[in-house]
């Protein structure tokens, strides 16, 4: 009995010394100063922007076809002599590829020699018509001298009426001499018409570039037969200048709205990973194209490619600028969010404006508003915070334009507060997908870098 006593007693003293540890322990970390998380107020630009996806595409491409069917036997050579092929610059008027000619050339030859026969039978129905003549003009002599005579005992009727009949043939003969020629002659036009289509398809089986350019693509090899039909098949693509190129860019409908010509387009390619390049505003095409009941209009951006790096059909990452502030100073858009409990806001540190006024000044200014409205922002005061009235302006959706009298660049911000959560820190109210701060001025267009206070 007095063994259990004993046990108990030790056991009894050990909770108690154990209370001793903890409790002061809890006590500390439950009255201990909050947590924040804070930020740096930056300065910098700020852009609202539409944002799209497109392709570099050549400003004009020319498909160069085949008129005629045939077997390509051949390509043409560039300025190095080597023939033409995939980059190839080419000038206008320069053979790009020959097709088989053989059947091309026997049709000319065909034709050249029923233009000759035509020519021939031309000629010899003009001479027939000279015969007829000739006859006409003696049936005539003999018709006017028997008409003089008329029908007596110097001029039988018989030998009268002869006169008058030959007389009357011969005439009709030379109407059918002067309607053969006509004939001759459109037979000679028809046949030269026919030459002329025969040389025009031999000329067709040389493939010649209409423009001076690159080849972007070149659709067939040596060997290939091309078959012309209805449509003439494409042999190559030329680019006709790729010192200018032009994105086309799928902009969505609800966007549209703020595009305009000649504005100003900031674009990436993953081919250059970091840089960014410029474009104006072309113009939009008024077909819009509807794809899983999605409304998008194609605009055409000018974008200049003197120095070449710029290749066709990259995909660009657009960002049509709708509003730029230059050199302002910018916030975190959560940290215009945040509302602290009472608890944690000093004695007299709360504004006079009504509470979530700051939430709908956010709201309204989150289109690129760019009228001021008013927000709150929150300082660190001791172990609490104080209200920072503070005038909204531009919001690009991540950073949004503040001003005030008592702001100033690098001045921390609350973002957030930091609640203990077992062994890790757990931001109360901060956004996780909020961009990090930026240390150094940089342009809204190149992405900004940096971290936030703590």
């Amino acid at each position: 009995m007095n063994h259990s006593f004993k046990r108990a007693a030790i056991l009894l003293i050990s909770l108690v010394v154990l209370g001793a540890m903890v409790v002061p322990f809890l006590t500390e970390r439950r009255n201990g100063a909050p947590a924040f998380h804070t930020a740096a107020v930056a300065r910098g630009d700020l852009q609202v922007a539409v944002s799209a996806t497109g392709t570099v595409e050549p400003e004009e491409l020319v498909d160069v076809g085949a008129q005629v069917a045939g077997k390509i036997v051949s390509f043409g050579k560039d300025d190095s002599g080597k023939s033409v092929d995939y980059g190839s610059y080419v000038r206008s008027g320069i053979v790009l590829a020959q097709i088989d000619a053989a059947l091309f050339t026997a049709d000319v030859a065909q034709a050249e020699a029923q233009v000759a026969q035509a020519r021939a039978g031309l000629e010899h129905a003009q001479a027939d018509l000279v015969q007829l003549q000739a006859k006409l003009d003696q049936a005539l002599r003999d018709w006017n001298r028997a008409r003089k005579l008329g029908p007596s005992e110097a001029l039988s009727q018989s030998a009268y009426d002869s006169a008058l009949s030959a007389h009357e043939v011969a005439q009709a003969n030379v109407a059918v001499g002067m309607a053969a020629i006509n004939q001759s002659r459109s037979a000679v036009a028809q046949a030269t018409a026919v030459l002329g289509k025969a040389r025009q398809n031999l000329d067709y089986c040389t493939i010649k570039s209409p423009v001076d350019g690159v080849i972007v693509d070149r659709r067939v090899n040596i060997g290939q037969t091309v078959v012309a039909s209805l449509n003439a098949p494409s042999l190559f693509l030329i680019a006709k200048d790729l010192k200018r190129l032009q994105l086309w860019v799928a902009v969505n409908e609800a966007d549209i709205g703020d595009i305009r010509p000649d504005q100003q387009v900031l674009f990436t390619v993953d081919a250059f990973p970091g840089e960014t390049f410029e474009g104006v505003v072309g113009k939009v095409r008024l077909n819009a194209t509807l794809t899983q009941n999605v409304v998008t209009y194609i605009v055409e951006v000018n974008t200049d490619n003197s120095n070449g790096r710029l290749l066709p059909y990259l995909t660009a990452n657009a960002r049509f600028i709708v509003k730029e502030h230059r050199d302002v100073l910018m916030v975190p858009t959560s940290a215009l969010g945040w509302d602290p409990g009472p608890a944690l806001v000093a004695p007299g540190g709360r504004s006079d404006s009504a509470p979530g006024a700051e939430q709908a000044a956010v709201k309204e200014a989150g289109s690129g508003e760019e009228q001021p409205r008013a927000g709150t922002l929150w300082v660190q005061e001791g172990r609490l915070v104080r209200a920072l009235p503070v005038e909204i302006g531009l919001n690009d959706g991540s950073w949004t334009e503040v001003r005030g009298e008592a702001l100033k660049e690098g001045m921390l911000i609350v973002v957030g507060e930091r609640l203990p959560s077992g062994d890790k820190e757990v931001a109360a109210t901060l956004n996780p997908f909020t961009p990090k701060l930026p240390f150094t001025k940089k342009s809204s267009a190149q992405g900004r870098s940096g971290g936030s206070g703590h």
